[in-house]
């Protein structure tokens, strides 16, 4: 069996509704089983995870998480994907890790955003200003063809470079970006709430990516209490992530209030039910995320080989 080794050049290949539309169909498979192990040395982070879903394959995604990396000019997520065959076992793919990493993040973000979001949404708030800041837009273009972008970052003159290199504005003030948006992107490093619930609007949609650890959070209880709370995952969320795991166990919402996740989306449950209410979801992430999307980029790559 042919081994594919495929790099950033694959991108071009890449659509981001395709992307999110394979999303869907490969959580109409069956469940996958799904590993996780995450070690800990001060703010750094080591994570591997593993997924297997039947019918499509298996991935193993070993990840770095090194905050300090920055400081030095280095990438702070690294690390390698690969893929198996479904019933050999056999090595598939080694795909690039920062392509997957990309991909996945702001493609399960736009499935959710594709579900939750008001069709009509025309104001998009990002919070940050990094990577994960810069594909969101990118992917919410994609499906928000008409909308308009708000960079918030807690430093100014970050959000107003990256406004100038992405064709949008930068804000200050963060509530008055929070409570001009319909749609909202949380992709910062944050390990206490910035973001209050009172400032939202009726209707926006809140898109909660960049807590990952026990002890990271970026909205506060308003904003879970006053939104229908969605996530991409219950498995890789209310155990591990502290955007749920720390209100539920203090009693302020508990696990009957997170209303689906993506295996639900075939039920009908994973939707918005009113234009006034507002929604929320967590991307947690996950080793069948990362399966999915790197299968789709495989077999991007091998159709586009002829």
């Amino acid at each position: 069996m042919t081994i594919d080794i495929i790099g950033p050049e694959a991108e071009s290949l890449l659509d981001w509704v395709t992307l999110t539309e394979a999303l869907e169909a490969g959580h109409r498979l069956p469940r996958a089983e799904l590993a996780d192990t995450f070690l800990y040395r001060d703010g750094d982070t080591l994570l591997t995870r593993s997924a297997w879903i039947s019918g499509l394959g298996m991935a193993i995604k070993a990840a770095s998480v090194m905050p300090g990396n920055a400081e030095h000019g280095l990438s702070t997520v690294n690390g390698v994907v690969n893929l198996l065959h479904d019933h050999t076992g056999l090595l598939e793919a080694i795909v690039d890790f920062h392509l997957v990493t990309k991909w996945k993040t702001a493609g399960d973000s736009l499935l959710a955003a594709r579900k939750l979001a008001r069709p009509d949404a025309r104001e998009i708030l990002i919070c940050g200003a990094g990577k994960v800041a810069t594909s969101m837009i990118m992917a919410y273009r994609a499906a928000f063809p008409q909308a308009r972008f708000t960079i918030w970052n807690r430093t100014a003159l970050t959000a107003e470079a990256l406004a100038a290199r992405m064709d949008a504005r930068a804000e200050a003030d963060l509530e008055t970006a929070v409570r001009s948006a319909e749609i909202i992107a949380c992709t910062t490093m944050a390990t206490r709430p910035y973001l209050r619930g009172e400032w939202l609007q009726p209707g926006t949609h809140l898109d909660l990516i960049g807590a990952y650890r026990p002890d990271m959070r970026e909205v506060d209880d308003t904003a879970l209490t006053r939104a229908r709370i969605f996530c991409d995952s219950r498995a890789t969320t209310i155990g591990h992530i502290g955007e749920f795991k720390d209100p539920i166990a203090r009693g302020v919402i508990a696990e009957s209030d997170i209303i689906a996740d993506y295996y639900d989306i075939a039920t009908g449950r994973f939707a918005r039910h009113s234009d006034d209410e507002i929604t929320l979801c967590k991307n947690g992430g996950g080793a069948h995320l990362d399966l999915i999307c790197a299968q789709y980029i495989l077999q991007s790559w091998r159709g586009a080989q002829g």
